[in-house]
């Protein structure tokens, strides 16, 4: 019959035992006895609140079960260091974790698997720790182990001090009643469902585990409705959410002569644009003959650029007078050296004094200009 639930605060309680195998350069061990078998008492003559400390096959196996629902591991530190931690604020590094726990008839409770820190394995190779004191909880007056806290390295031959160390821990520890025992077979099936919250009996454990396994269920009905209405979908498209390639292929090419045509109607627009631009300008005798081949290049790559140049731009041959690199009206018809400077001034001042007749106001500048253009000059 389970053992009923113990009616005081539980009791802590830290031991020591030697590590196996303690010589220098041994390798450190990967499973540690823990607690003995049967009954058992420190050589200070604790427990003082029991005939002695109990653990016994159906203890053992619930606490076997009990680390194996676990989440975390359980640690292995220095000296005790995580209960210290507690109230000093100090450090408490871990030197070990083990994740499982194994009952030896007549032997005792063995964590195995235990995983070391490279420390704590070099201290163990060259002997500078050779003990491990194991920390529990026990009922009092029964002294039946309840609950494995923890586990230390020590170098403390003996007990001394360890008993303050208890009395410290059952201020800390919380005192949980003794947990319900649960079949292994459950517990395990528990961890693999992912329902960390220990069931108050088998009866709720199993209740949770069927819960947990219909909402897998549903799952993953859901998720294999979903892949049947994405196969159907790939399958049989629907034409109205999906083009054929050929279609799509066909609208691209369309497209794309489409751009080809609209680039040549831009660049249509941008020359006629440009022919009106150069037109008004010579009409206006912005422009000169000589001039056209410059303006036309720049119009090309800069169209704005020209047209603001050009309304600012002051007027070379007075509107109508250009005469096509002819002489000018009213000269000799006989050809100008364009060598001679003082030929060239005397025509310019000709032209200006019958611009001013008509009157037309014609700097020197601009006559000079009209004078070369006229007669052909480059």
């Amino acid at each position: 019959m389970p053992r009923p639930l113990c009616t005081q605060p539980p009791a802590v309680a830290v031991l020591r035992s030697a590590l196996p195998d303690g010589q220098a350069g041994a390798a450190a061990p990967t499973s540690l006895r823990l607690i003995p078998a049967g009954p058992f008492r420190a050589p200070d003559g604790r427990p003082a609140d029991a005939p002695a400390w109990q653990l016994d096959g159906e203890t053992a196996a619930r606490l076997v079960a009990d680390m194996a629902a676990r989440q975390t591991a359980r640690y292995i530190d220095y000296e005790h260091a995580t209960l210290h931690a507690k109230t000093k604020g100090t450090e408490a590094p871990a030197a070990g974790w083990f994740d499982a726990l194994e009952w030896r008839p007549e032997i005792g409770l063995f964590a195995t698997g235990i995983q070391w820190t490279h420390r704590a394995a070099a201290f163990i190779r060259s002997n500078e720790y050779r003990y491990i004191s194991p920390l529990f909880s026990y009922e009092p007056g029964t002294g039946r182990v309840l609950q494995l806290l923890g586990a230390s390295l020590t170098n403390d031959p003996g007990l001394d001090g360890l008993t303050d160390l208890a009395a410290l821990a059952a201020h800390l520890l919380p005192h949980p009643q003794e947990p319900a025992h649960l079949n292994p077979t459950l517990a395990a099936l528990l961890l693999a469902l992912g329902i960390s919250e220990k069931p108050a009996d088998e009866t709720a454990a199993l209740s949770a585990a069927l819960a947990a396994a219909k909402t897998l269920q549903d799952t993953l009905a859901s998720l294999q409705t979903n892949v049947a209405a994405l196969t159907a979908q790939r399958e049989n498209p629907d034409p109205g959410k999906f083009a054929p390639l050929a279609t799509l292929t066909a609208l691209q090419s369309e497209h794309a002569a489409l751009q080809a045509q609209l680039a040549a109607l831009s660049a249509k627009s941008a020359a006629a644009e440009l022919d009106q631009v150069i037109e008004s300008a010579r009409t206006a005798g912005k422009i000169t003959p000589a001039l056209e081949s410059w303006a036309r290049n720049y119009g090309s790559k800069d169209l704005a650029g020209l047209t603001a140049y050009l309304s600012s731009a002051p007027v070379l041959v007075p509107p109508g007078t250009q005469t096509g690199g002819k002489s000018p009206a009213g000269g000799s018809g006989k050809a100008l050296d364009l060598t001679d400077a003082k030929a060239v001034a005397e025509a310019a001042l000709s032209y200006q004094t019958k611009q001013a007749q008509a009157g037309i106001t014609v700097d020197t500048v601009a006559a000079v200009a009209h004078i070369m253009t006229t007669t052909g000059a480059h």
